[in-house]
């Protein structure tokens, strides 16, 4: 497979979350899928225990039931989805539009990648949820950054949880048992030229050596 040849800070810089531009025509081959989750293997979880489980599916008949619950989350109020936007967030309008362009078409991906950890959230202590999602959120970010690096693109989303079980019962996920991570969209991005996005200034978000009301 061949590689964009990125430096590492360009690939910690413009890897995004894609969403308009994830071309839905072109399949991707399952042994590329393969060799960016085996890099994602490599980082960190706690007590290397490798607890994660992760499910990629590329049947078209189930990535269409799958997209259908996604999309049906959609249909919610968007107080039920999502935390407030703040005002703050520099063109929200089309951050809105990309999110919409997903929607639309998040029943052909040719892939989604679904990534468990075992037991539930509910109920956990801070401290034994901060293990869960510390076990598995980095490596599904080193696995966007393996894809960036060949040419194709995902987008973090979340949204699907408010239909954890329902999917559940599409892939035979043990509902009790395991805690969806996400659902990831898998498809090779149209161009390859992304850049850094805006984010606060640094020094609007750090403090040294405690905490600066603001």
């Amino acid at each position: 497979m061949p590689k964009l040849g990125l430096t590492a800070d360009q690939l910690l810089s413009t890897t995004r979350s894609v969403r308009k531009r994830l071309d839905i025509s072109r399949p991707v081959e399952r042994a590329v899928i393969e060799e960016c989750l085996n890099l994602a293997l490599q980082a960190p979880n706690g007590g290397n225990r490798n607890l994660w489980r992760w499910i990629v599916v590329d049947d078209p008949a189930k990535v269409a039931a799958i997209g259908a619950q996604y999309k049906a989350m959609f249909d919610q109020p968007l107080s039920a989805r999502s935390e407030p936007i703040p005002d703050n967030v520099e063109r929200f309008d089309l951050v809105h539009d990309s999110v919409r362009a997903l929607v639309e078409k998040i029943d052909h991906m040719p892939a989604l990648l679904i990534p468990l950890m075992p037991g539930r959230a509910e109920g956990k202590t801070p401290m034994q949820q901060a293990v869960m999602w510390g076990s598995i959120v980095q490596a599904v970010w080193s696995f966007f950054l393996a894809l960036r690096e060949r040419g194709l693109g995902s987008a973090w989303t979340t949204v699907s949880l408010g239909r954890e079980r329902e999917i559940a019962e599409i892939l035979g996920i043990p509902f009790e048992s395991y805690t969806q991570v996400g659902l990831f969209p898998i498809a090779y991005t149209q161009g390859t030229d992304f850049k850094p996005a805006w984010r606060e200034p640094l020094a609007e978000v750090l403090d040294y050596n405690g905490f600066t009301a603001r």
